[in-house]
């Protein structure tokens, strides 16, 4: 999908959320008043958080949508996660703020007045939450929209909280027990978690999170289908919003190709990912790989798998060239972030390559685990 179409999509998506979630708020606002509901009127004031939330995420998409300029050759798409960091302060706030009325409740309770019409309101309400919330969960993973994803999960918990509203309401008309107070504090507990998901949420991105799982299997299939490709290590993806991930890549490559094969594989790989999977890789990387069996990198090659298997902080080894004129041989490691000291990963593993195999002069590389 283009990007000024997405946009656009996104803003009316969340105009629809702005109109429906100010509507609710105004009806569940007069029903809480009139009839001393804390609940209901802490639900109003969830609604208006959405609210607010759907205005943000439409600022978010403008400021995120401008062009690349110079200062700024990524784009501006960040926008959408710092504007995230707004919503989720806005929601704690909106959470703290309805606890304190909550606890304030518990203390000095006021009795409850419940009338059929207001009961019915709240029962509209959950429908057309639950309706908002499929309708936005389903636009967001469409336009791959975090922002729209959440408020429609956020929505269709908020479904839940006005209906556990009814469920209260029953019981105080049946039994003459107000749980109003109480459920109020567990809907502004509920609000406070929501906000803090949503700030870690936003903070992981804008910190730099690792690459999906099922996207790296994805794109390392891709380039190994390119003709000459033997091998494919070390995706990086930087993410600067949302459909806009820039990367790099080694490929290991026969050692008997020439500078135009290269190029050709290089060319093949960047426009292969960006045509299937909307990734830029700005930077192709070329390991060269021994193609002799029988030779002494074959030997060399079997000797390092099982040393790394053996090591169950090895994740991987690959980037294996040997120069049997020079008696050289240089390969990259990956360690996982669970070994106690990484570096002495690496050493352990190239002391023991130098024991087996004296006569060479070893270099190897140690790699992040980043990507699978």
């Amino acid at each position: 999908m283009q990007e000024q179409e997405r946009s656009k999509s996104i803003v009316r998506t969340s105009i629809l959320g702005i109109v429906a979630n100010v509507a609710l708020a105004a009806f569940k606002a007069v029903i809480g008043l009139l009839s001393h509901s804390i609940a209901i009127t802490l639900d109003a004031v969830n609604n208006l958080s959405d609210a607010a939330s759907s205005a943000i995420t439409i600022l978010g998409t403008k400021l995120a949508s401008k062009a690349p300029d110079r200062k700024h050759p990524y784009g501006h798409g960040r926008y959408e996660y710092l504007t995230t960091m707004v919503v989720a302060a806005i929601v704690l706030w909106a959470g703290l703020t309805s606890l304190w009325e909550a606890i304030q409740s518990i203390l000095h309770p006021a009795t409850p007045e419940y009338t059929p019409v207001g009961l019915i309101i709240i029962a509209v309400a959950v429908v057309v939450k639950i309706a908002l919330g499929r309708y936005f969960v389903a636009a967001g993973k469409r336009l791959d929209s975090g922002s729209l994803v959440a408020s429609g999960e956020d929505a269709s918990f908020d479904a839940i909280i006005s209906a556990s509203t009814l469920v209260a309401a029953g019981i105080y008309i049946v039994f003459g027990i107000s749980l109003e107070a109480w459920l109020g504090a567990v809907i502004s507990a509920v609000i406070i978690k929501s906000g803090i998901e949503m700030l870690r949420e936003a903070l992981d991105k804008v910190l730099g999170e690792r690459v999906d799982d099922d996207l790296a299997r994805q794109i390392k299939e891709t380039v190994c289908s390119v003709d000459g490709v033997r091998g494919a290590y070390d995706l990086i993806l930087n993410d600067y919003g949302p459909q806009r991930l820039w990367g790099s890549i080694h490929v290991e490559v026969d050692e008997s190709i020439d500078a135009r094969d290269v190029d050709r594989i290089t060319r093949e790989v960047q426009n292969s990912v960006q045509r299937k999977h909307n990734v830029i890789l700005h930077t192709v990387g070329i390991y060269s790989t021994n193609s002799i069996e029988g030779s002494d990198a074959h030997v060399i090659r079997t000797a390092l798998d099982k040393i790394a298997e053996e090591n169950p902080y090895v994740l991987q080894v690959h980037g294996l060239y040997v120069d049997e004129h020079l008696k050289g041989a240089t390969f990259d490691v990956v360690v996982s972030f669970d070994a106690p000291n990484r570096e002495d990963v690496r050493q352990s593993v190239l002391d023991k390559m130098h024991e087996q195999f004296p006569e060479y002069a070893f270099m190897c590389v140690l790699d992040s685990d980043v990507s699978d």
